[in-house]
């Protein structure tokens, strides 16, 4: 099986990979007409990819293409619609960098109450400023604000909760007998989250539902001066309205992702934002520890061993939740070639789809049971004429609607 790994690994993956018999290509950096163009060429059944985007032109590169992989939790680098049409798989690998984007996470909340960082610059350049820099709120007893609740941020809570601070989280997810097991304040809104907290800290992924959510409002809500962390993704956030509270409420942010970044590793970044004297921002680096890409790097080697082996896709994305299927057929047949042909043969000649369908075997290899979900329902001919076969036991068909 070919695999084309689009981004930087471990170098660890590549060789796990071939030991199991995969031909790998490994060309980090490819997007674009150059992804397009090694996918014609190499041809693969897999790619892998970290923070290259994922087109339709892509998907169609490669006639051979069945699975993408991205090698951490987000896939809104990816086109998942075009892929579903398409029939490919795609695959993430979350909670695998989660400790390092936490630890991240509260090196920014440290560095906005401390500046660490202006601290740093100040002495690079030569100039002893203790009397500015020894003014701190500290964080022990303040109110942490906890946007999203998945294996990142339940890391970040728990680091959070060793600082000493009071943590109020909200989650579209989180019930309030989970808030309690996790030892945090349930919200049952953002904005009931954010109403005084003293830090507000962002771990949700990008959909319509998040796009632009932390905005004005839940900037207002904030204690003056509060910080604000952001390792999730730029586009949560509403950045005209992040700027305007940190020149006018006094708001600090750390930022490790921005809605427009550079699309190489050493590039220009024109975003005005970076002029902003309480912005503290980071190069979109959460993930990048060691551990974490060992930990992803074994992540996308498990998946596609178990792609190779067994034909199935861990941690999927894109297969349906809910199926078109309207009835049940299940079919008791002799264990033969052609019988299940013969009953699939029936249905197209009747324009019924199977929406899925799964075939167990009984011990000896004798007989097998068939169960089709189906959209459309056979007629009582359709049915005679699938039970006409010497090799089909019996039929019965169920309606999934009642």
């Amino acid at each position: 099986m070919r695999v084309l790994i689009a981004d930087k690994l471990s170098p660890r993956v590549a060789a796990r990979l071939e030991a199991a018999g995969c031909a790998v290509t490994t060309q980090p950096g490819l997007k674009g007409d150059a992804l397009a163009e090694a996918l014609s060429r190499v041809g693969p059944a897999v790619l892998v990819v970290r923070s290259t985007k994922v087109e339709a032109e892509h998907l169609d590169a490669s006639r051979e293409l069945a699975l993408v992989i991205r090698a951490g939790a987000g896939t809104n680098t990816i086109d998942v619609d075009g892929a579903s049409a398409r029939g490919i798989y795609v695959s993430n690998c979350p909670g695998r960098n989660a400790m390092a984007v936490a630890e991240l996470t509260l090196g920014h909340l440290v560095n906005l109450d401390r500046r660490i960082a202006d601290n740093v610059a100040a002495l690079r350049d030569h100039r002893w400023q203790k009397g500015e820099f020894g003014k701190a709120r500290g964080l022990h007893g303040r109110t942490l604000a906890v946007l999203g609740t998945g294996s990142i941020g339940v890391e970040v809570i728990r680091r959070a909760q060793a600082f000493g601070m009071k943590i109020r989280a909200w989650s579209r997810s989180l019930t309030p007998e989970r808030a309690a097991a996790l030892g945090v304040e349930h919200a049952s809104s953002p904005l009931q989250a954010c109403r005084g907290a003293d830090a507000l800290t962002v771990h949700l992924a990008l959909t319509s539902e998040t796009r632009g959510l932390v905005g004005r409002e839940l900037f207002d809500a904030l204690a003056p001066g509060a910080y604000f962390i952001n390792t999730s993704r730029g586009e949560c956030v509403d950045q005209p309205a992040l700027i305007d509270a940190m020149r006018d409420r006094g708001v600090r942010a750390g930022l490790d992702v921005f809605a427009d970044e550079p699309g190489g590793n050493d590039a220009p970044f024109a975003d005005p934002i970076a002029d902003e004297p309480n912005l503290y921002g980071t190069h979109h680096i959460g993930a990048s520890t060691e551990q974490a890409e060992d930990d992803v790097g074994d992540a996308v080697v498990d998946i596609i061993e178990q792609f190779l082996n067994r034909g199935t896709v861990a941690s999927c994305v894109n297969l349906a939740t809910e199926t078109l299927a309207d009835h049940l057929l299940v079919v008791r047949h002799a264990d033969k070639v052609g019988v299940l042909a013969g009953v699939l043969d029936h249905l197209r000649i009747a324009g019924v789809n199977v929406q899925e369908m799964e075939n167990i075997i009984f011990r000896g290899a004798k007989a097998a049971c068939a169960r089709l979900q189906i959209s459309g329902t056979p007629t009582q001919a359709v049915l005679d004429g699938i039970s006409a076969s010497p090799d089909i036991f019996s039929t019965s068909l169920v309606s999934l609607e009642d």
